[in-house]
């Protein structure tokens, strides 16, 4: 009898030591399915929120037409209290008839931006839209920036 035990016990330390080494290797290929499961259960994916917002993204970019470059004259000049400085000139709907009044942005500084300039803006400033400033007419490319300091007689 002694010898029945021995060896059903031996068989039976076999056997367990085989399926408990499969069952350890399976809970963990469960758990992480489960894991998964869970995560993509509370996440949506990702893809296919993006794809949409992409392609919005790009329907916009095509429908806007292309944005014109703005073009900034600056005018750093102390043009006494009370007084306003002028622009004309021709480009960007600026007129030699008639001034367009600038945007005082410091004590001594005005400055005219516009988005509407195809080609070069020729201009020159006046105070009140009245005194002419001394010099010659001033040009700037459609897009660029001028920053000049006028004189007045």
């Amino acid at each position: 009898m002694a010898k029945k035990t021995t060896s059903s016990t031996t068989k039976k330390a076999a056997v367990q030591k085989a399926p408990a080494k499969e069952v350890a290797t399976k809970k963990s290929a469960v758990k992480k399915a489960a894991v998964n499961k869970t995560a993509s259960a509370t996440k949506p994916p990702a893809a296919k929120k993006a794809a949409p917002a992409k392609k919005a993204a790009l329907a916009k970019k095509v429908n806007q037409p292309a944005k014109t470059p703005v073009t900034k004259i600056v005018a750093r000049v102390d043009v006494g209290y009370g007084n306003e400085l002028y622009i004309r000139g021709e480009g960007a709907g600026l007129s030699w008839d008639k001034g367009t009044i600038m945007e005082c942005i410091g004590t001594n500084e005005w400055v005219f931006t516009t988005d509407a300039a195809k080609t070069g803006v020729v201009f020159k400033f006046l105070i009140n839209d009245a005194h002419w400033a001394d010099g010659e007419d001033v040009t700037v490319p459609a897009g660029g920036t001028s920053i000049s300091a006028p004189s007045f007689s």
